[in-house]
């Protein structure tokens, strides 16, 4: 039987997602391995919240390209990114509520990137007077990575459908960014 690395980060995200305490032993049985394979590839909880981290940011960065941010309408581009980071909306609620990843550079760098991107979208919104000068471009990357965040864990507790989430994230950061048309 081969080792399916990202199969095993995304059965160990979707646990501690749950249950943040998981021991290596609740973590490899949720993953389907062995104890000692799931130490093979990950010696420790420090190794495998890294390599958590590292495979959740790259799977973010694959879902900006996915949505385009850069092109188009800017309240567009935003639902668009909503709708491609709900796949991952486990894997983000882990990561933004792990303290230990963000003392880690490649992971910071990583998280840089993602930023200035989300960034770049909400400021051009700006200018082009489409949402709100007052909510910061960083302000907003925040509250749209906390509404995704709880998006995944109301869709994780059944609180929420999957098939909803992403409007439900969608309408509740435009209605707050847009400007209000006179």
């Amino acid at each position: 039987m081969s080792f399916d690395r990202e199969q095993v980060l995304r059965e160990a995200a979707a646990l501690l997602t749950r249950k943040a305490t998981a021991s290596m032993d609740e973590i490899a049985k949720a993953a389907g391995v062995s104890r000692a394979t799931l130490h093979r590839y990950f010696p420790g909880r420090d190794a495998l919240v890294r390599a958590l981290g590292a495979l959740g940011v790259e799977q973010l960065e694959e879902r900006l390209d996915a949505a385009r941010i850069e092109e188009g309408d800017p309240v567009e581009a935003v639902r668009r990114l909503i709708g491609e980071a709900m796949p991952v909306s486990g894997f983000l609620a882990f990561l933004y509520g792990e303290n230990q990843l963000y003392d880690v550079a490649e992971i910071d760098e990583g998280w840089g990137r993602i930023d200035e991107r989300v960034s770049a979208l909400f400021r051009r919104g700006q200018e082009q007077g489409l949402f709100r000068y007052d909510l910061s471009p960083a302000w907003l990357c925040e509250a749209l990575y906390a509404l995704i965040a709880a998006s995944g864990w109301c869709v994780q507790d059944g609180k929420v459908a999957s098939r909803d989430s992403a409007r439900m994230v969608g309408e509740l950061l435009l209605g707050g960014m847009l400007r209000e048309r006179s």
